[in-house]
């Protein structure tokens, strides 16, 4: 793991994110991954952080899984609340035709998220993870 310096200190923030899509519907398509994680990447940076990794869990396609490295001085809870206001408007509109047999409100997140600190979890292994997801369920 990789140190960061941060003003006066120093340090490694990474925190594994999932969301899930509005009444697990299986919208999560190989273009809507493709999209999302383009979107999903500059935002983390407008935000001070880097998405190391985001996948699709591809036996559902229901939920994505997100690896963030983050800033210290970013909460959590606004990042998501950015990444999943600012994504949901962007792929609702890009995709509209595709969601509306799925969605008709303006949704595409279900309203919660799961998150769990890396901790001292090597980055490698949490990153195969990732990738792997759906495959070995």
């Amino acid at each position: 793991m990789k140190l960061k310096p941060y003003g006066h200190g120093f340090g490694a923030l990474n925190i594994h994110i999932v969301f899930v899509t509005k009444y697990r519907h299986p919208v999560i398509t190989a273009e809507i991954e493709s999209r999302l994680k383009s979107i999903m990447a500059k935002l983390c940076e407008t935000q001070k952080c880097t998405l190391l990794e985001c996948k699709a869990d591809v036996g559902s396609n229901d939920q994505i899984h997100l690896l963030v490295e983050m800033a210290p001085d970013i909460a959590l809870s606004k990042l998501v609340n950015i990444l999943k206001t600012i994504i949901s408007r962007e792929i609702r509109k890009e995709f509209r035709d595709f969601l509306k047999h799925y969605y008709w409100k303006p949704v595409f997140w279900k309203r919660g998220y799961g998150f769990v600190s890396v901790g001292g979890v090597p980055l490698k292994t949490l990153k195969e993870y990732i990738e792997h997801q759906g495959y070995n369920d």
